[in-house]
């Protein structure tokens, strides 16, 4: 008996510092939401901005011969996806949904971004935190030049679309080749000297907003799903403490009954 209390009272002190500790990350988590929801609308405007800059110029005639608009092999190994996760777990599903839609392209070539994302595909660590427009305009530029030279046929960007504090959702963004826009422009611009010209030199650009933009949204749904992950798991370290205690208490009780009938028995034979 006394080697169960002893048992459910180290059980208790340890699911109490586990309560904690969820505590704690939950506050650090609920402390970058406003944060990181601001970056993620300013990215969504900034790519919004960029998608109709692009479709404006890609209603030109002379766009079409663009290498950044030639449809090419849907050959999953001539494929590049940049694969955005977190830097850290105990964030519920975020990291487990992005790598199970990852999975779903085997055999592409993955660039990863993101300390778990790295720790899978064996690169480099790079923090999604932290992660500069500049490192994105490098790697842009790097991915740009490959895809006009004909090294890889298809770009994508899987990342973590932000719903709501209670849903986010994995997806793959397909950001080259450029889709053709029906019709014509409205907007009456003229670029000089020309469209594809014009279209050559901004694709770099256009590809590290994109990317900027999808980091800036994952980091907002990682910092959701562990919010949410730390008040869930913290109500269940509540409940497990509260019956861990209920245990406990019945366990004393029944130690100290049994002391007392020991002590009346004894005394009686006396």
């Amino acid at each position: 008996m006394g080697a169960d209390i002893k048992a459910l009272r180290t059980r208790i002190k340890s699911v109490d510092s586990t309560l904690h500790l969820t505590k704690a990350m939950g506050l650090v988590a609920a402390s970058k939401i406003r944060r990181a929801n601001d970056a993620m609308k300013k990215g969504r405007e900034y790519t919004a901005a960029l998608r109709g800059f692009v479709n404006e110029l890609s209603c030109g005639g002379d766009c079409a011969k663009s290498p950044y608009m030639q449809l090419r092999s849907e050959d999953i190994s001539r494929t590049r996806l940049i694969v955005i996760a977190g830097d850290r777990g105990l964030a519920g599903g975020y990291n487990a949904n992005v790598f199970r839609l990852a999975a779903t392209y085997k055999g592409a070539q993955f660039i990863p971004i993101g300390k778990r994302a790295c720790e899978k595909y064996g690169a480099v660590i790079n923090s999604s935190e932290r992660y500069t427009a500049s490192e994105a305009y490098t790697l842009a530029k790097s991915l740009c030049a490959d895809f006009a030279a004909g090294e890889y046929d298809r770009l994508g960007i899987i990342s973590t679309e932000y719903i709501s504090m209670m849903t986010q959702d994995a997806k793959v963004t397909w950001v080259l080749p450029l889709e053709r826009s029906e019709g014509t422009s409205s907007s009456g611009m003229i670029f000089e000297p020309d469209e594809m010209t014009v279209l050559d030199a901004v694709m770099p650009e256009y590809v590290s907003g994109m990317l900027v933009g999808a980091i800036r949204e994952s980091f907002a749904s990682e910092v959701a799903a562990r919010r949410m992950a730390m008040d869930s798991a913290g109500k269940n370290a509540g409940a497990m403490i509260d019956s861990l205690q209920l245990q406990y208490n019945r366990a004393r009780q029944g130690a100290i009954t049994q002391e007392i009938t020991e002590i009346v028995a004894g005394a009686g034979e006396q």
